[in-house]
């Protein structure tokens, strides 16, 4: 029974429903896991009790021919950055210390909803700014896998770090992650997982603390396309309490997966071949092009002329958007509050100590942009670059039904080797922040590993809310990478 953890959601449902074993059991060996790799500071809350109560409310339902929905008795874990009833949130700040919300985001509601039971709060960057899980006051998630013949503590990527090392760590079955400017899809690419952003709006934003309102989106972390499929259908759909929540029926996307692709056109866009690509990198892409086309796909070369605006623009808008956000956070409502002399002194007490060193750099970069005299020449260009790179998409999805480009620009790399260069890091989200600007839907899925032993993934990027697309030409590459690596020991 200990081996229960490695299941797939699929399977583990299939194991539930014939009565092999028991959600209690499948909740138990997710948390005996989870005790015995603690070193990988994946988690900030574990709900051990609540998990344990929940599997047997499972396990009660399921021998009542009663079985609630979609994940009815499999363990997940929830990124801290989702607002859980009762369970203190955190984001990864010092701000939230203490944070109990009274209400449940409307994903982890659906989960709920759907029979999921909550192993714990997974650890992230600070407010989801970083590319490497190193931004936590709660100190860096480690990732499970380590190149070969090497002891170096390596980066799960970030934001969603501590997501991705608990799937990949077999800690939890799948995890919600959020997706800002690649904050699943490139944590996914370090851990050997799949992970889908996808389209904006497809699933609400309500209870899910803010970072950049226009580009944050949740998705699914898992360890197989056909996981990130049963988790989409039950996170995604329309929520009235989110403005920027779209009223589209949500496919089975289950049933999509397996469709193929033959007569489908793949673009590859040329202007994602950078100089210095990695060669590993770039022989993988090369690679991906010939999975698909033996299996009936038309690749042909695309272009997007404004991909190299992407990263300039990306971090001109986050960080606006974060300043705005994040002025909410001032000592007087919730969380951290630092005693000062005067009210404005509380103020800056407060954020000052709440705030870690990356958070407090973004927001003076956003509170700089929009300052008056800078508006127009930062912001407001960005804006309109921004449209550019959506109407490079549109333009290509004239033409192609779906894009092929690596998920990342290198491997893994080591706790401490970018972390004093933010440049160097904001480098990592060089190939994912497109699919953000552009609001699109994206998936990373795992596809080799590179010389020293260490995943890498492919990124397929469709046309808004056609995320069927997307999940069936993943699972062609999956099918053909047949990636059945895992980190040793684990």
């Amino acid at each position: 029974m200990n081996e229960l953890n490695h299941l797939t959601i699929a399977a583990a449902l299939q194991g539930l429903a014939t009565k092999t074993f028991t959600a209690y059991d499948l909740t138990m060996a997710c948390l005996m896991q989870m005790e015995k790799h603690r070193e990988l500071n994946a988690f900030v809350t574990e709900t051990q009790d609540l998990a344990l109560q929940t599997a047997m409310n499972s396990d009660i339902r399921r021998a009542q021919g009663q079985a609630m929905g979609a994940l009815d008795g499999i363990p997940l874990g929830i990124k801290d950055l989702f607002c859980t009833e009762g369970v203190l949130t955190t984001a990864g700040s010092h701000i939230l210390d203490g944070f109990h919300p009274t209400y449940e985001s409307t994903v982890s509601a659906n989960l709920w909803k759907a029979g999921a039971v909550m192993l714990g709060k997974l650890n992230m960057d600070e407010f989801a700014m970083g590319s490497s899980n190193g931004t936590s006051y709660y100190g860096p998630v480690t990732n499970p896998w380590r190149r070969k013949g090497d002891n170096t503590r390596l980066v799960p990527g970030g934001s969603s770090g501590g997501s991705a090392t608990a799937v990949a760590a077999r800690m939890a079955l799948a995890a919600t992650g959020t997706d800002t400017g690649g904050s699943i899809r490139q944590p996914a690419a370090f851990t050997g997982i799949v992970g889908l952003k996808p389209t904006y709006g497809r699933c609400s934003r309500w209870g899910i603390v803010a970072f950049a309102s226009s580009l944050d989106q949740a998705g699914p972390m898992c360890r197989t396309v056909e996981d990130t499929a049963i988790m989409l259908g039950v996170m995604a759909g329309y929520d009235p309490k989110d403005s920027t929540s779209v009223d589209l029926p949500v496919p089975d996307y289950r049933k999509a997966i397996e469709g193929g692709v033959k007569g489908l056109k793949v673009g590859v866009p040329k202007e994602y071949r950078l100089d210095g690509l990695s060669p590993e990198i770039a022989k993988l892409w090369e690679q991906g092009v010939a999975w698909l086309k033996e299996q009936g796909a038309e690749i042909k070369e695309i272009t997007l002329p404004h991909t190299k605006y992407a990263l300039p623009v990306y971090y001109i808008i986050a960080p606006a958007e974060a300043s705005s956000n994040l002025a909410r956070y001032d000592g007087v409502r919730f969380g951290l509050r630092v005693p000062g002399e005067s009210l404005d002194d509380m103020y800056e007490q407060t954020r000052a100590a709440g705030f870690g060193k990356e958070v407090r750099r973004r927001v003076m970069i956003g509170t700089y942009v929009l300052s008056a005299g800078y508006y127009d020449a930062y912001y407001l260009r960005a804006q309109r670059i921004r449209a550019l790179i959506l109407k490079d998409f549109t333009d290509a999805f004239k033409d192609v039904d779906v894009v092929l480009t690596p998920s990342t620009p290198s491997a893994a790399f080591g706790l401490e080797e970018k972390f004093d260069d933010p440049v160097a890091m904001y480098l990592n989200d060089v190939f994912t922040v497109t699919v953000n600007l552009a609001g699109l839907p994206g998936i990373s899925v795992p596809a080799g590993l590179d010389s020293r032993g260490l995943p890498l993934g492919l990124q397929l990027i469709g046309r808004a809310f056609d995320e069927e697309t997307v999940l069936r030409a993943g699972r062609a590459i999956e099918r053909a990478a047949n990636f059945t690596a895992k980190p040793e020991g684990f």
